[in-house]
């Protein structure tokens, strides 16, 4: 029997009633529904502590729950609101916490698989979208092409959670799916996972050059 996949959904806001969060489930729901055992880290549950490079010997302990269940994930789910114009201040804090995956063995979130998800007020969020992806090539993760940038998120979300676009709501549970089955992909190719692989690759431009 085929193991099953762990995605890991990390995001929301630290507001009782958050959109991003309520797009987040649906989206885990979608990976659940695709084969995958599935993770919801809320950030406002999490409640980490700023990001100080001076506690790196010793992260508290919402740090570590974060870097865990970030560094033994297949794939990941990511969401955030869109703050003016881009992430928001507590997305960002957890990112700054994965710095210190960059001391493992492969580094970072090393061939994790990401679908990116954004709540906006107004009628764009592709702006908070493309600062992700920016973090996840710094972490060495791969963004999957399919995004969902979810736009006047109050009208979609009611106050408690719940969905009233059939639209979005097909979109969000198609990009929990599209983790999965590239996910399944990497997992399926040892070949993926060396850890000297980024080594190899920049000698390999070296000698090209």
């Amino acid at each position: 029997m085929t193991e099953r996949l762990a995605i890991v959904g990390l995001g929301g806001s630290l507001a009782r009633t958050s959109r991003s969060l309520a797009a987040l489930r649906v989206a885990l729901d979608g990976a659940a529904e695709a084969g995958a055992t599935t993770t919801l880290l809320d950030l406002r549950e999490l409640d980490l502590p700023m990001y100080n490079p001076d506690h790196e010997g010793e992260p508290p302990p919402a740090a570590s729950t974060l870097m865990e269940a970030c560094y033994g994930a297949n794939g990941m789910l990511w969401s955030s609101p869109m703050y003016q114009g881009t992430i928001s201040g507590a997305f960002k804090n957890a990112l700054d916490w994965l710095r210190l995956l960059g001391g493992r063995d492969p580094a970072f979130l090393h061939d994790k698989v990401v679908g990116l998800i954004s709540a906006a007020g107004g009628t764009h969020g592709l702006q908070a979208i493309n600062t992700m992806e920016f973090a996840i090539r710094a972490l060495r993760a791969w963004a999957v092409p399919y995004v969902v940038p979810v736009a006047s998120a109050a009208r979609v979300f009611d106050r408690d959670g719940r969905i009233h676009d059939d639209v979005v709501e097909q979109q969000l549970r198609t990009l929990g799916g599209e983790v999965v089955r590239v996910a399944h992909r990497f997992a399926a190719d040892d070949s993926l996972h060396r850890a000297s692989e980024c080594e190899q690759a920049a000698e390999r431009v070296l000698a090209a050059a």
